[in-house]
């Protein structure tokens, strides 16, 4: 890249959080809503500024860029002297995007000779004339002696220059007047699609002292895919985070944007992060070079050791899936008697100084892997979803199912007065905890069948987190079987 010539990029993903469908890494020709026959879209965009230098005249001249990408947003490109912007005016901008094909050239060379390469079995023949017409892989050429040649499938042709007009690259034209000419340091930028990153953080967890306490070591990397069919060489590289509302387009891939800390801001060649409006930015301390159709990795934050986490196992036999009538009592005695055996296992932990994190965490994809004593490798234990977590707030990472705990639920009793107006429902619940270590078991409840109740019986004392659930927090001795059993009454 010249001395004179910089360039900055400033990426937003619109992605879900978490890694992104290996589909989206290989480009599909010809896809539909793509151009240039780049692929499907990506779901991200960026803004794009390169800084150069250039020589103005005294008259109206046309200064053309050729190196921009080609996912490219007209209507956001803007043209700058950065030298004397009072007295530089841009008069006309165009882009143009009359892309060189085998279908235009052919159009070009009607009416001229041309050549032409024809595979019949291991022999290549070659065939000349003049072109009157092309199209769906077929030629028709005139001989020189007035007889027309009708050519199927070549394999190659041979044409004798480039027609003026048609570009081998996208390309930005500009109609500019100065009144001070000479050298001029200038600004171009854009918007472009087909850009993207996300987040990856990766978990060793690390068993503490009893079956519920652990921790962790913490590392994150930042993923980059480019398909936007530029290369941009040597980038100042910023990165944001958070819910950028973008208007309405005819080809939309979503409004939300995917987007760290003192110890980031310590290492002058990572990313230092900042609040920035109402998201946060991230800025790479030194240049990157982002190559077309590329998928590159870049450390987030150093790795945090030992941050103290809980194992936290959940008995919810309902799930989360129950549906609830906002006008009329459940008087249905089977509904909601079904039951999971599954116990839920989370790994929980405060993003805090205190506990060695205390950053901000863009939406990405957590991997948690644990050593085996055995050999000392890493293996994986499961994965969930972040969403985008402001320092200070706590981190549930949902692992997977416990083995060697499970839970039974059953409807004991059910009375329903519909004169008094009331149901009494008495739920009774088994955890069996077949480890050789004790573990505490949350059970979870949801009071589905009415939206006043309260609990009149229970033999662990009930915890209400909100209008509809509670939890009961059951400790099991290696071994043991625990049994919850409650009575809650519903009045209408």
């Amino acid at each position: 890249m010249s001395a004179e010539t910089k360039t900055g990029l400033t990426i937003y993903s619109s992605a879900q959080p978490g890694a992104i469908s290996p589909d989206l890494y290989r480009p599909v020709p010809g896809q539909v809503g793509s151009r240039f026959g780049l692929g499907a879209p990506i779901p991200g965009y960026a803004v794009v500024r390169t800084d150069r230098r250039i020589e103005l005249g005294a008259k109206r001249q046309a200064v053309r860029f050729d190196d921009v990408a080609a996912y490219i947003d007209p209507t956001t490109v803007s043209f700058a002297s950065l030298t004397a912007p009072d007295a530089t005016r841009v008069l006309e901008q165009n882009y143009q995007f009359d892309l060189v094909s085998t279908d235009k050239l052919l159009t070009r060379f009607l009416g001229q000779d041309i050549g032409a390469v024809v595979i019949r079995g291991n022999t290549a023949e070659t065939t000349s004339g003049t072109l009157l017409s092309s199209g769906a892989g077929q030629l028709v050429l005139q001989q020189p002696d007035g007889g027309i040649k009708v050519v199927n499938q070549y394999a190659e042709l041979n044409l004798p220059t480039l027609p003026d007009g048609l570009l081998t690259k996208p390309t930005l034209l500009w109609d500019i007047a100065t009144d001070k000419p000479g050298p001029h340091d200038v600004r171009v930028s854009y918007q472009t699609e087909g850009i993207t990153w996300w987040a990856d953080y990766n978990l060793t967890f690390t068993e503490g002292k009893d079956a519920n306490s652990g921790v962790l070591d913490v590392g994150a990397w930042v993923s980059i895919l480019n398909q936007s069919g530029a290369t941009f060489p040597e980038a100042t590289l910023k990165l944001v985070a958070g819910d950028v509302h973008r208007a309405p387009k005819p080809e939309t891939y979503g409004a939300r944007s995917y987007a760290v800390s003192e110890a980031m801001a310590q290492r002058d060649d990572g990313f230092a992060e900042k609040s920035f409006f109402e998201y946060h930015l991230y800025t790479l301390g030194r240049p990157a070079t982002i190559p077309e159709n590329s998928t590159k990795q870049i450390e987030l934050f150093p790795a945090a050791r030992g941050v103290p986490c809980e194992k936290v196992l959940v008995y919810d036999a309902l799930g989360g899936d129950m549906w609830f009538d906002p006008y009329n009592p459940m008087m249905d005695q089977g509904f909601g008697v079904q039951s999971r055996k599954d116990v839920l296992v989370y790994l929980r932990f405060k993003n805090d100084k205190e506990s060695g994190m205390g950053m901000p965490l863009p939406a990405g994809r957590i991997r948690v892997s644990k050593a085996d004593p055995a050999d000392g490798s890493l293996e994986f234990i499961g994965e969930d979803v972040l969403r985008h977590t402001p320092r200070d707030e706590t981190v549930l990472v949902k692992m997977g199912n416990a083995f060697d705990v499970v839970g039974e639920r059953i409807q004991a009793d059910f009375r329903l007065d519909t004169s008094r107006k009331t149901i009494d429902e008495t739920i009774q619940i088994k955890v069996r905890n077949r480890k050789t270590e004790p573990v505490t078991v949350i059970v979870q409840e949801r009071m589905h069948r009415w939206s006043t109740w309260e609990i009149t019986k229970s033999t662990i004392e009930p915890k209400k987190l909100d209008a509809r659930l509670v939890q009961f927090p059951m400790t099991l001795k290696a071994g043991e079987e625990g049994t919850l059993r409650y009575t809650v009454r519903y009045t209408w």
